[in-house]
């Protein structure tokens, strides 16, 4: 497998991690041989105890695969949460939903934002399906937070079981859902499928015609979009979990805004058909490549959101579109440069203040490949994210 020799050799106690989990989908391809690559990847990442976020395997900062906003620099929570209090003081319970709060730093920031600017709370709810995570996340919060400000913090494995209002957060959340993986050549359309192939001894694509109804719609629209197709094919994703996921987020908020921060692009940017390779993404020990079967388990697997896609589930869930802007607009729209200028800080801090700003906001950075939507349910607010710039018009 030529990732083996272009990126890092695990460890053999990485390994061992690794092959336990492939016997574990090996398993599961013997009872059922037809894995599609979106059961492959909740497998690869969500198992128990073995999937990449199920593990106690360091993901995020410099022992990890990736670095997220929140720990470039507490400047991005901050800015969250300014945004966060403007739609908090007009609920009548003002609550927090974070999804996929990873080691617990933008959490921290932004309660810590809200005690400096005095804005009540009643609860900051972390929906957390790993118990390593969960117990990362408490030790960082109790050890940083006062502690009637930790005991607001609440953690679930599920959605509040009845309907509450409150700001939602995710950040980096909807590139880690499981997709579909989809070969457009030119006479077909194919689905992405998983076997193992036991003279190798690894997983390997399997591509086979769709016989899903509603994949197979996708597949004819994108066909028509592309016009002709090279005989060397097409490969892109969709995500078909985005639509079921922000129905239950919409079922469980009365009134609210749903913040959704990731890397992604509009349709008509996503299905360009000079992009042949789609935008599937791996990502161990801070090197990005195009493997998903790089031992199982070890690294991430994301691919970047169809925003478009998101829109449209938004409406069909009961929500309206009320924001769409890159990562830089909404981060300057929302204070990033007041709390950034600070002439009495030292010099050696002010340098790497403007170094942590270049990361988030310049366009070969994150500034543009990030980008931030709002979702609102029942509440008509101009937000102030969105005030510099709204791209709303180009989903």
């Amino acid at each position: 497998m030529k990732a083996k020799h272009t990126l890092p050799e695990p460890s053999a106690d990485a390994k061992h991690h690794s092959l336990q989990l492939s016997e574990k989908i090996q398993r599961s391809l013997r009872r059922h041989p037809h894995m599609t690559f979106a059961q492959y990847m909740q497998m690869a990442l969500y198992t128990p105890g073995l999937g990449y976020y199920a593990s106690g395997l360091p993901k995020i900062g410099e022992r990890g695969d990736f670095i997220t906003a929140p720990e470039v620099s507490p400047i991005f929570s901050r800015c969250l949460a300014n945004q966060a209090i403007q739609v908090l003081q007009t609920l009548p319970t003002p609550n927090i939903i974070e999804f996929g709060a990873g080691q617990g730093t933008m959490a921290k920031d932004i309660l810590l934002e809200l005690q400096l600017q005095q804005q009540p709370l009643e609860h900051y709810f972390i929906i957390e399906l790993s118990a390593d995570l969960r117990e990362r996340q408490q030790a960082a919060l109790k050890d940083a937070l006062p502690i009637e400000w930790f005991n607001k913090v609440v953690w679930l494995d599920a959605l509040p079981a009845q309907p509450i209002s409150a700001v939602v957060l995710a950040n980096e959340v909807l590139d880690a859902m499981p997709f579909e993986r989809l070969r457009i050549e030119p006479h077909q359309a194919l689905r992405g499928y998983v076997r193992f192939n036991e003279e190798t001894r690894q997983f390997e694509w399997d591509y086979q015609k769709i016989t899903d109804k509603p994949l197979q719609q996708f597949a004819n629209q994108l066909i028509e979009h592309l016009g002709e197709v090279s005989e060397l094919g097409y490969e892109t994703e969709i995500n078909l979990n985005i639509r079921p996921w922000l129905q239950a987020v919409s079922d469980s908020l009365s009134e609210g805004v749903i913040l959704l921060i990731d890397y992604g692009y509009t349709r008509e940017e996503y299905y360009q058909p000079a992009r042949v390779m789609g935008t599937l993404r791996c990502h161990y020990q801070h090197r990005a490549h195009s493997n998903p079967f790089f031992y199982p388990g070890l690294q991430d697997i994301t691919a970047h959101v169809d925003f478009t896609a998101v829109a449209e589930a938004a409406y069909d869930s009961g929500l309206k579109v009320a924001g769409y802007t890159t990562q830089a607009h909404f981060l300057m729209a929302t204070g990033l440069l007041e709390m950034s200028s600070d002439p009495n800080a030292p010099i050696t801090e002010q340098l790497k203040i403007a170094q942590q700003i270049k990361t988030l906001t310049l366009p070969n950075e994150m500034g543009e490949t990030f980008k931030v939507i709002a979702l609102s349910k029942q509440l008509d607010l101009k937000l102030m994210g969105f005030k510099m710039r709204d791209l709303r018009h180009q989903l």
